[in-house]
């Protein structure tokens, strides 16, 4: 066993100490959930069990994500990769079609004799996206059950609302147990697992991804009966930034999607926005049960004594503030993630050190006494474990694109400067972002034109930086795995429908919006028909498979 966690077990008795030579490994992934939790200080949180591992933990203050969006996010944490060294910054792509030898942390677990198994959302399948399988020992768990329970929920069943991409109810209470959604699911097979675990000489490296606070807040009406609207905070600015680029800011686009949800940068009003921050407290008191079933788990099995329990958000989730809501920027409340790591002995404690996403593989690795595979982004912090003042990064960095621009954000301790450009465009076509959390903690202002001599001291920060990789393309994506060979009868069809493909893909990403879709259509009345039937799994998009098989794919 690592030298480093013996020494944290040190004082536990010797027959616990010595019980096994690799600790096992569980990895709470938690979907759109920022810091508000009560060991956060979040004095309106209901999440006693995840308040408990932060009181036996180590509670990161300053996590950050590398990219306020699902699939790159969880790209950084599988594989210890930035976004911007992989090139990959929306939820299509797949990491392998970048990095087609990459070793995720689950595979180098496995390779060193552990059992490796998901269950729920770790990385992001759909949107063309799939599921990694050499990196778990048995096949992924995915929940069974319809996301709603109540049918007049579903999403809008017209042509209309297909047209417009329509989604169901942004909410749900039902009076019902926690079974009866995914994430009930989830964590009831994450304690089957755990006990299916327990007596065997395998050590384990567990993944359980809950869903919730992801969209739609739907938890059972009990969660929800935990939290008084009335008192819950409201935002207390609802507009972008003063000077900030008119493209840094987003206004809901994900949410406006939506049933009953008013569109484009209409304002939500106070009783929608109440009723949506009153959803997402809600979603995450639900999830804090369902994780709270699967540490129970550990305990009555006899195995917290050898795990170490790591809880870990994606990204952060904007509740309104600056007019905004959901992720998708780089300001804090997205950037910003709860990361808590508790080791088998040890009392609770906090850290302000600057940690990234990228960071917790090399830490998992160390603290398991394993090597680290060569070249990882992520830097080891498991000295902060036993020292939370150890000093660690003097900045961390993250991004977001915009309308082909990539913004990469350095945060200190006290400034966040982002820096606008195109990947590999001079450095003199950028457009800056400061904001000083010490005089300015809520940005209501960009301060980068009448603070020169900071935005200078801050960009020697990005230079450490190589330039960002530009979004891989169709073309290198294929490079990368040779397709399968058509069969005669379809091969003229596929080949011409993935010309039109990409002719259609205009900014080259890989799928088709919906007005890709319908650029120079010979039937412009007809066509809109079809995108939502193209669409197979309703995310907004096409990819190449749904276009040339006209939607008639398998369904994530």
């Amino acid at each position: 066993m690592n030298p480093r966690l013996l020494s944290l077990l040190a004082c536990l008795p010797v027959a616990i100490a010595t019980a096994a030579e690799k600790p096992n490994i569980l990895l709470i992934c938690v979907d759109d959930l920022k810091p508000v939790l009560g060991c956060y200080g979040d004095a309106h949180a209901k999440t006693p069990n995840l308040d408990q591992l932060a009181a036996r933990g180590l509670r990161l203050d300053r996590a950050y994500c590398n990219q306020a969006v699902c699939s790159p996010s969880r790209n950084a944490l599988m594989t210890g990769l930035r976004p911007q060294t992989l090139g990959i910054y929306e939820l299509s792509t797949n990491f392998r079609k970048a990095r087609p030898d990459a070793i995720t942390v689950a595979q180098h677990f496995k390779a060193a004799g552990y059992r490796t198994e998901a269950l729920g959302k770790i990385f992001h399948v759909g949107h063309g996206n799939s599921e990694d399988e050499a990196s778990w020992t048995v096949p992924h768990f995915k929940p069974k059950g319809p996301q709603y329970l109540d049918p007049e929920n579903n999403a809008p069943n017209t042509p209309e609302a297909k047209a417009k991409e329509l989604r169901g109810a942004p909410t749900e209470s039902a009076d019902v147990p926690d079974e009866a959604y995914p994430d009930g699911q989830i964590a009831l097979e994450a304690v089957k697992r755990i006990e299916d675990a327990k007596g065997k000489d395998e050590p384990f490296f567990l993944a359980v991804g809950f869903l919730k606070p992801h969209l739609p807040f739907v938890a059972p009406k009990k969660y929800w009966d935990l939290h008084d609207p009335a008192s819950l905070p409201m935002p207390g600015r609802d507009t972008p930034p003063d000077g900030a680029p008119e493209f840094a800011p987003q206004f809901g686009g994900e949410l406006r999607r939506y049933k009953d949800i008013p569109g484009g940068r209409e304002p939500l009003g106070e009783d929608l926005t109440r009723h949506l921050i009153h959803g997402y407290y809600a979603a995450t008191s639900y999830m804090d049960a369902c994780a709270g079933k699967v540490l129970d788990a550990l305990e009555a099995n006899g195995l917290a004594d050898n795990t170490i329990v790591v809880l870990w958000g994606d990204h952060g989730w904007h509740l309104g503030d600056h007019g905004m809501w959901c992720k998708h920027t780089n300001y804090e409340q997205a950037a910003r993630i709860p990361l808590i790591v508790a080791l088998p002995g040890k009392s609770g404690n906090a850290s302000t050190a600057l940690v990234e996403t990228v960071d917790l593989y090399p830490t998992l690795t160390e603290l398991a006494g394993l090597p680290a595979p060569e070249g990882l982004d992520g830097k080891s912090f498991a000295a902060l474990l036993e020292n939370p003042d150890a000093p660690h990064r003097d900045h961390a960095i993250h991004v977001y694109p915009r309308n082909n621009l990539l913004g990469r954000a350095i945060r200190t301790d006290r400034y966040r400067l982002v820096e606008w450009k195109k990947p590999g465009d001079a450095p003199d076509t950028a457009v800056f972002e400061l904001y000083d959390y010490e005089s300015d903690p809520d940005e209501t202002k960009n301060l980068a034109p009448e603070q020169g001599s900071v935005v200078a001291e801050l960009k020697q920060f990005l230079a450490t930086h190589p330039e960002a990789v530009p979004q891989i393309r169709a073309k290198a994506a294929a490079a990368a795995k040779p397709a399968a060979k058509p069969d005669s009868k379809s091969k003229g069809k596929s080949k011409d429908r993935s010309a039109m493909f990409r002719q259609r893909d205009k900014d080259q990403d890989g799928k088709l919006t919906r007005e890709e879709f319908l650029l120079n259509q010979p039937d412009p009345d007809e066509a809109p028909k079809r995108f939502p039937v193209f669409d197979a799994n309703s995310d907004g998009f096409l990819s190449e498979e749904e276009f040339v098989k006209s939607g008639k794919v398998a369904k994530p």
